[in-house]
């Protein structure tokens, strides 16, 4: 991830806004978002852990409502964009696939956004869902249960981490 400082970044609002703010980053997500909280922002566990899930599921929302016509519409005005999510689309399937397979969709997709990598959050979870034809409600249940086992796993790590140190 890039070297920044969450916290000054967002030392102009509240920890609880920074906290939902920077779980709402793709790629940070509620990863970068808990420990954030925790360390930086000093947050108690059970606060970090609420704001954190709620701002990494907003865009969730909004990704598996819109995220197919946006595609098909910037797809549609540019190569650039025609290449992206080419190349974005075929990196998820490949990514997915196998577990999708194996274990039925549901299952797969909970798994993959609960797994606490890098770019394995909700954000690729709302764009494998969409890939796969996942139905909404299914998919942001899906997500919701992988986020919500993501979060205790990075807030467990945090604070092991914490005491270690």
């Amino acid at each position: 991830m890039l070297d920044i400082n969450w916290a000054a970044t967002f030392q102009n609002v509240s920890p609880e806004v920074g906290t939902l703010l920077i779980a709402m980053i793709p790629i940070a997500e509620l990863r970068g978002a808990i420990p954030v909280a925790l360390v930086n922002f000093n947050l108690p566990v059970w606060s970090a852990y609420v704001w954190a899930v709620v701002g990494n599921m907003l865009p969730v929302f909004f990704l598996l409502l819109f995220l197919e016509p946006i595609a098909r519409w910037l797809s549609a005005r540019g190569r650039v964009f025609q290449r992206f999510f080419d190349w974005l689309f075929a990196r998820t399937r490949r990514k997915f696939s196998a577990g999708a397979q194996k274990y039925g969709l549901f299952v797969a997709l909970m798994v993959f956004v609960a797994i606490p990598l890098p770019v394995t959050g909700a954000w690729t979870g709302a764009a494998a869902a969409f890939l796969f034809g996942v139905p909404f409600r299914r998919a942001f249940l899906a997500i919701l249960s992988g986020v919500l086992i993501a979060g205790v796993i990075v807030t467990l790590t945090t604070l092991g981490i914490q005491r270690a140190v």
